[in-house]
C-alpha cells in the first residue's frame, strides 16, 4: 500500500503545472505567469556571450550562475549593420530566447514547440520580440512558441581566410542551430516536445529555414520535424574568396590593417569603434550598395553549395513543409524614382551583381514598364516586380517543386493577397511579410498592424492562426483549421492556397507567372554564388554597366 501511494505521489508530482522557477543546469530562471493563461520566461541566455575571443566564433555553452535569473524582461538585440554605436536595446552581448508556454502545461505535456526565427536580411533582427500570446490561445493552449536573437551582419557573417582559418563561419546560422540544441536539451521544463519542433520564420528568417534543410548536404537532423517558410529569401550567396573584399575594408576602416595579426586586432577593437566601422557597402564594380549586404557564405561545410543548387540535387532534410509569398514582394525595397529601364537594370546588378547583359535583357522583356503609380517613377513597379520573384516568390515555388519531387513528406504552397488601402495608395501593394500581423495577432508584433486588420480585414486573422496552429500541432494546416475555411490541399507543381480576406480559396500559378519563374530557376545558380574554386579576381563581376541613377 505504501509503495501505492508513494507512486501516486509522484505522479501527481509530475502533473503539476511547470513552475515559473525553471532550473536549467547552468542557472535557474523565475518566469511568470500571465493572467490570460500563459507563462513567459524572456531573455534565457542560451549560449555564451560572443565577445573577445568569442567573436566571429561559433556559439558556445552558457556559463554556469548560481544566482536566479529574473526572466522578466527581453534580452538585448544583437548590432545591426549601419545603425552606429550605439544602438538603443542592442549588444554585442545578445543571444538571448523567450519562450511563451499555456501555464498549465506540465513536465509531461510534450507540447508541440513553434521555433521562431526573425527576418532582417541578415543584417538586423526585423521581428524583435514577438509575443506567442494570442498564438496560444489560438492553439487552445496547445503549444509553445519560443523566439530568440541571433548575430547578424559583421558579428553574424563575416567572412575571410583569416576567420576560416582562426574562426568561424556563418555564426548567426550556426546560433540559432545553438538555440534549437537548447530547445532540445530543456523544452520538456516548459511543457514541449522536443520530438515536435516546427520551425517557422519570415523573410530572412525563412531564408534561414532553407539553411538549415539543406545544411551539411541535408543531413538528417532531430533538431525540427516540419518548417513554416514565410517571403524566403534567396539572395546571392557566395563562398569565403568571394566575400573576402567585406573583410579586407573593415579592416582598413579600422585601422587593423597595420597590425600583422588582423582578425586578432579586430577581436580586440572596443564595441564603438567595430559597430561603427559596420557599414555596407556595394559589391565589386557596383556604385550602390545592396539592400542587405551581409549574408550567409558557402563554406563547404554547413553551407557546401548554394541552397538552389542542393534543394535542386534532392539534398535537403525530408519534413512536411509549408512555403509562400505576398503578391508584392519587392514593393518595400525597391527605389521610388526609378525611370528608365537603365536604372532599373542598375538597381537590379546592385542587388544581384552576376546577372549577364543577356539575363537583364529577358528580364526587361518579362517585366515590362507600367506605369501604375503616379507618385513613383515609371519604372518603379516593374523593377519591384522582377526583384520580388527573382529573391522570393521564383524561389519559394523552385523549392516547393523539388520538396514535392524528392520529398516523402507533403508541401503546400501559399500566396498572401489582403490588400489594405493605405498599403495600396502607397504603392505597395500587398507588400513583403505583411501576413505577420495576421499570423501573430493584432498587437503581438513590434510593428504597427495595417490598419484595416482592425475592421475590414479582421476576419483574415482567425484564418491565418487557425492554418499555422494546426500545421505546428499536427504537421498538417487543415486538421484543426478554423471553422468554415477551405480544405488547403497539398501542392502538386500548379495549386496553391490564395488567402483573401472572406475569400480564401485554392488557385493555379498563372502560366505567365510560371514561364517568368523558370527562366529565373535557369539562371539561379550561375548569378548567385562565385565559384568555389580559384579567387574573385580569377571570376570577375560582369562587365556591363549603367549610368548612376539616385535613391
Amino acid at each position: 500500500m505504501r509503495r501505492t501511494l508513494v507512486a501516486l505521489a509522484a505522479t501527481l508530482e509530475l502533473a503539476l503545472a511547470v513552475d515559473p522557477l525553471v532550473n536549467l543546469g547552468y542557472t535557474q530562471y523565475k518566469g511568470i505567469a500571465l493572467s490570460n493563461g500563459v507563462s513567459q520566461w524572456l531573455g534565457m541566455r542560451f549560449a555564451a556571450p560572443p565577445t573577445g575571443d568569442l567573436r566571429f566564433g561559433a556559439p558556445a555553452d552558457p556559463p554556469s550562475n548560481d544566482t536566479v535569473q529574473i526572466a522578466n524582461t527581453h534580452g538585448p538585440l544583437c548590432f545591426t549593420t549601419g545603425a552606429g554605436y550605439p544602438q538603443s536595446g542592442h549588444s554585442e552581448d545578445c543571444l538571448f530566447l523567450d519562450i511563451y508556454a499555456p501555464s498549465n502545461a506540465t513536465t509531461n505535456s510534450k507540447l508541440p514547440v513553434m521555433f521562431f526565427i526573425q527576418g532582417g536580411g541578415l543584417n538586423e533582427l526585423a521581428n524583435a520580440n514577438y509575443n506567442g500570446s494570442q498564438l496560444i490561445e489560438a492553439a487552445d493552449f496547445d503549444m509553445i512558441v519560443v523566439t530568440h536573437n541571433y548575430r547578424v551582419g559583421t558579428f553574424g557573417f563575416l567572412a575571410s581566410a583569416e576567420i576560416q582559418a582562426n574562426g568561424s563561419i556563418n555564426n548567426g546560422i550556426l546560433d540559432q542551430r545553438k538555440a534549437m540544441q537548447w530547445v532540445q536539451d530543456n523544452i520538456e521544463q516548459f511543457g514541449g516536445d522536443p520530438e515536435h519542433v516546427v520551425l517557422s520564420g519570415d523573410s530572412a528568417g525563412a531564408q534561414s529555414i532553407t539553411i538549415h534543410l539543406t545544411a551539411y548536404g541535408g543531413v538528417h537532423t532531430d533538431l525540427f520535424h516540419g518548417v513554416i517558410a514565410e517571403s524566403q529569401s534567396f539572395p546571392p550567396i557566395f563562398n569565403v574568396s568571394g566575400n573576402q573584399y567585406m573583410y579586407d575594408a573593415l579592416v582598413e576602416r579600422t585601422g587593423c590593417n597595420n597590425d600583422s595579426d588582423t582578425l586578432a586586432c579586430l577581436r580586440a577593437l572596443d564595441i564603438a569603434t567595430l559597430q561603427n566601422a559596420s557599414i555596407a557597402i556595394p559589391y565589386p564594380g557596383r556604385k550602390h550598395g545592396p539592400n542587405y549586404l551581409c549574408g550567409a557564405v558557402v563554406d563547404g561545410d554547413l553551407i557546401p553549395d548554394i541552397p538552389y543548387s542542393l534543394f535542386a540535387q534532392g539534398r535537403f532534410v525530408d519534413v512536411p513543409s509549408v512555403f509562400g509569398d505576398d503578391t508584392n514582394e519587392g514593393t518595400i525595397f525597391t527605389p521610388h524614382d526609378l525611370n528608365t529601364t537603365e536604372e532599373m537594370n542598375n538597381f537590379l546588378l546592385d542587388n544581384f551583381p552576376l546577372l549577364t547583359g543577356d539575363d537583364l535583357s529577358t528580364i526587361d522583356i518579362n517585366y515590362p514598364v507600367a506605369d501604375q503609380f503616379p507618385q513613383h517613377g515609371k519604372c518603379y513597379f516593374n523593377a519591384a516586380s522582377a526583384y520580388g520573384e527573382i529573391r522570393y516568390i521564383c524561389p519559394g515555388i523552385f523549392v516547393s517543386d523539388s520538396l514535392l519531387q524528392y520529398n516523402t513528406h507533403p508541401v503546400w504552397n501559399y500566396h498572401y493577397n489582403v490588400t489594405d488601402p493605405a498599403e495600396l495608395k502607397k504603392g505597395l501593394g500587398v507588400p513583403h511579410t505583411i501576413e505577420l500581423s495576421a499570423i501573430w495577432g493584432l498587437n503581438s508584433t513590434t510593428g504597427k498592424p495595417p490598419a484595416s486588420y482592425f475592421t475590414t480585414n479582421a476576419n483574415i486573422i482567425p484564418v491565418m492562426q487557425g492554418y499555422w496552429t494546426s500545421f505546428v500541432r499536427t504537421l498538417d494546416p487543415n486538421t484543426l483549421r478554423a471553422s468554415g475555411t477551405p480544405e488547403w490541399t497539398k501542392y502538386d507543381n500548379v495549386h496553391r492556397i490564395l488567402f483573401e480576406t472572406n475569400h480564401t480559396r485554392m488557385e493555379s500559378i498563372p502560366d505567365a507567372q510560371r514561364q517568368r519563374c523558370d527562366f529565373l530557376a535557369s539562371i539561379a545558380p550561375g548569378q548567385q554564388q562565385y565559384t568555389l574554386l580559384g579567387t574573385p579576381d580569377q571570376y570577375p563581376l560582369p562587365s556591363r554597366t549603367f549610368p548612376a541613377y539616385k535613391y
